[in-house]
């Protein structure tokens, strides 16, 4: 089994001697963009430091509609580029990590008022061909009255298409990033908040507040401000940057209701008003419902899915299923802001560009800042080796490993084959007999060949400690308190795992009420430093 043992503080604590380091790069922003510059930095040898206002990926980065994908709308748009890279790292993430990536199938009906089904088809031939596609099956067309596909549609759709794309666990994938770039050498705060940075002496001066290590100072080369929708306020703030700053906040809402139908492919609908949106199974016992797209304005922490958009997507999901849908079948929502590169402002929520932009201030010779801006989850990792190549040549050292690595080092928990998924989830089950079903799935396709970790030789569930509620165990949130810097029970239950929607508020509290005492006992045994 992998190593990724570190001698940094997992809980999030400040790194002792990080006030006295010269770092070579220090990212503001801890989601899946932040992180994963922060990895792929730390793993060519530069020294890294990040800090992330929250909790990782308690933003944007957990908030998705949790695809990797290639983005089939996007061409209409004639984004090609994007569409392309996207395509080309849905088979490269899916390898690095196999137990939070995972393929799945799209079912797009044809509708007679809407796209013509040769516009279709084309897409999907173009899907299909332009992003090197190796073990993922081709689109097919599909008979929706002869094929169980169909069954949970209205009966006025009778022809599909059915082509492929991933799911992701996408809070997992940025905290695996994270915590491979601190394997790696990197320091990772989390709740600590970049207050001020300044140039001097030929350096970035940041000043940070740490929730757990209170206010200190390091000192970078060169800075990133990955900050994602709060990256314009990290420059008017922190930077005193007067620029405007051409970030497009798009709100983007999901649904969660019970499991609406039996099998595993999932649903692409188009809705006149040109919007796309899906229906997916969803953890276990559920369907997931979005996304919309609707600008926003206000703190990107205090988004939340409103009743107009609650009530949009049962509406356009019951014009397509049999069962209608209303906001009272919703069980959960969830709600997050897309920061879109956008200049004018102008123009449909849906039709802003999903592609990253990076820009470059490195004026009169000083310590560059680089801004990255927009960026989807598929194309994180070559966003971060193209930031990359922008500040190498102002480095003062070599890198000791060349670009690319990112795609073929295994991220945490992800050291099996790209097709070993079952194999290891029947080894799981033979090794813990006593798991359910679902519980030895879950645990799978959370930490992969580290769910051995977190069992260890427990024969019984009572081995496991503590059960919270649904199948959460005690040795498991011991895990994610100690590796995973989990210092709330939200980020817990929400992000390093979807167990919440599966447990009483009660539960919920009992959990916090946990974490707070492992934090203390883990504080009283290692006063310096902790073990990942």
């Amino acid at each position: 089994m992998a190593d990724h043992s570190s001698p940094a503080i997992a809980a999030g604590g400040p790194d002792q001697g990080a006030d006295e380091r010269i770092f070579d790069i220090a990212i503001i922003g801890g989601g899946v963009n932040g992180c994963g510059i922060a990895r792929d930095a730390a793993g060519r040898g530069w020294s890294v430091y990040l800090c992330e206002q929250n909790d990782l990926a308690s933003g944007t980065s957990s908030a998705a509609t949790k695809l990797i994908h290639g983005g089939l709308r996007y061409l209409e748009y004639y984004e090609f580029r994007l569409v392309r890279e996207a395509l080309q790292e849905r088979e490269v993430l899916w390898g690095i990590a196999p137990h939070i990536i995972w393929p799945l199938r799209f079912v797009l009906p044809y509708h007679k008022k809407l796209r013509p089904a040769w516009m279709l088809r084309l897409g999907l031939f173009l899907y299909d061909h332009i992003g090197g596609r190796k073990r993922l099956p081709a689109t097919r067309t599909v008979r929706l009255h002869e094929d169980v596909v169909g069954g949970p549609l209205k009966d006025e759709f009778g022809l599909g298409f059915e082509y492929s794309d991933c799911w992701v666990q996408d809070s997992r994938m940025v905290v695996l990033n994270a915590r491979d770039a601190q394997r790696l050498g990197a320091v990772i705060e989390t709740r600590t908040r970049c207050v001020n940075a300044r140039h001097e002496g030929g350096l970035w001066v940041v000043d940070v507040d740490s929730e757990q290590g209170g206010r200190h100072t390091i000192r970078a080369r060169s800075l990133v401000n990955a900050a994602g929708p709060w990256v314009g306020a990290v420059a008017q703030n922190a930077f005193h940057a007067n620029t405007h700053s051409p970030v497009r906040l798009v709100q983007g809402s999901h649904i969660v209701v019970p499991r609406l139908y039996e099998h595993d492919r999932c649903y692409i609908f188009q809705n006149a008003d040109k919007r796309i949106f899906f229906v997916i199974p969803y953890e276990q016992h559920y369907t997931l419902i979005g996304t919309t797209d609707r600008d926003y304005s206000g703190d990107p922490a205090d988004v939340r899915a409103t009743d107009d958009e609650i009530a949009y997507l049962c509406r356009s999901a019951s014009d397509y299923l049999k069962t209608p849908i209303t906001p009272k079948d919703v069980v959960w929502t969830y709600s997050g802001v897309r920061p879109l590169y956008d200049e004018s402002g102008v123009g449909a929520a849906q039709a802003a560009t999903r592609d990253y932009v990076l820009k470059l201030d490195s004026e009169g010779g000083r310590a560059p800042l680089l801004s990255v801006y927009g960026g989807k989850l598929t194309t994180y990792r070559r966003l971060a080796e193209h930031a990359l190549e922008h500040l190498v040549p102002l480095l003062p050292k070599a890198a000791t490993r060349q670009p690319g690595w990112t795609g073929d080092s295994k991220l945490p928990g992800g050291d099996f084959p790209i097709d070993g998924a079952p194999a290891l989830l029947a080894r799981l089950r033979r090794q813990y007999p006593f798991l359910s079903a679902d519980h030895s799935d879950r645990l799978l396709r959370a930490y992969g060949t580290e769910a051995f970790d977190i069992l260890g030789d427990a024969r019984s569930m009572s081995d496991l400690g503590e059960l919270y509620g649904a199948d959460f165990t005690e040795a498991e949130l011991k895990f994610l308190v100690r590796h995973e810097w989990v210092r709330r029970a939200e980020d817990a239950v929400w992000r390093r795992s979807r167990i919440g929607i599966r447990l009483k508020p009660a539960q919920i509290e009992r959990i916090g009420a946990a974490i707070e005492t492992m934090l203390a006992q883990q504080t009283a045994s290692e006063p310096v430093a902790a073990t990942n």
